[in-house]
């Protein structure tokens, strides 16, 4: 399904290699992941660092997000094909849909970091690559997944076969709303606007939600780190945060499910 960044041929996978047909070669790391991100900046350099995917794994690891690993789990439970996760992070929901033997899953990020630490769980076919240059072979995924991240209609339905399923994955209007109020005078809700586009057709959606309690300042830390609130929010409210050793709070997301046309 990998195709090679530079020219578009398929790359077929050695031991230890992955090259085309016109000589281009690409080294697969010891955790078994290939780079196939074409860019003059140096890898590390793109993409989440190594302490941000970090947390973001142990934060992960601790279970509080479960409920949406669980529900994409479900979605798939009587499926079958190819499954392309979108930005898959360090693999937290890549590797569990790999437990489906009836599934070949693939996953790629931007940061290198967050797929070596992905590369690691396992269950997947793991790659670095950018989200507006997809290195996989035209119309020969059944299914993709695309969880917080930037949306790119045109790649979305190039990979995806006639037919093709995109499951797409945003906040619901109350997600984190305890750490919003702990944050702001003046909390708000969420929009639960799912992506529009004109290549591919909404044909449902369904609402998950629970309650979670984080236990630690670091794990409160580490989930505002995640979140775009981190980047938008003024020095005076983050400080807050320094003060909070436990917090209660909703998580709420929203699945939409596209057809490509």
């Amino acid at each position: 399904m990998l195709i090679c960044p530079v020219c578009g041929e398929i790359l077929n996978a050695g031991e230890k290699t992955l090259r085309c047909a016109h000589g281009h070669s690409f080294d697969r790391a010891k955790e078994g992941y290939v780079n196939l991100l074409r860019s003059s900046r140096p890898g590390d350099s793109m993409g989440d660092d190594r302490a941000s995917a970090r947390s973001r794994r142990d934060f992960l690891n601790r279970g509080y997000y479960a409920p949406l690993r669980d529900a994409l789990v479900e979605l798939f439970w009587d499926k079958s094909g190819s499954v392309l996760d979108i930005c898959c992070g360090e693999g937290y929901y890549t590797a569990a849909l790999g437990e489906n033997e009836k599934l070949r899953v693939y996953g790629f990020d931007l940061s290198r970091e967050m797929v070596r630490l992905a590369a690691k769980r396992g269950g997947a076919v793991y790659f670095v690559a950018n989200i507006s240059a997809i290195p996989i072979l035209t119309e020969s995924m059944d299914f993709a997944v695309h969880l917080f991240a930037p949306f790119h209609e045109g790649e979305f339905a190039r990979v995806l076969k006639p037919g093709g399923r995109l499951y797409s994955v945003v906040p619901g209007a109350r997600h984190l709303y305890g750490l919003k109020e702990a944050l702001y005078d003046r909390p708000y809700l969420n929009d639960e606007q799912l992506p529009e586009t004109e290549k591919l057709r909404l044909i449902g959606r369904q609402k998950l939600a629970a309650r979670i309690a984080l236990e630690t300042p670091a794990d409160i830390e580490a989930v505002f780190r995640m979140t775009p609130y981190y980047f938008h929010t003024g020095e005076k409210d983050k400080a807050k945060l320094k003060d909070v050793q436990r917090l209660e709070t909703e998580i709420e997301f929203v699945i939409g499910e596209y057809e490509k046309l």
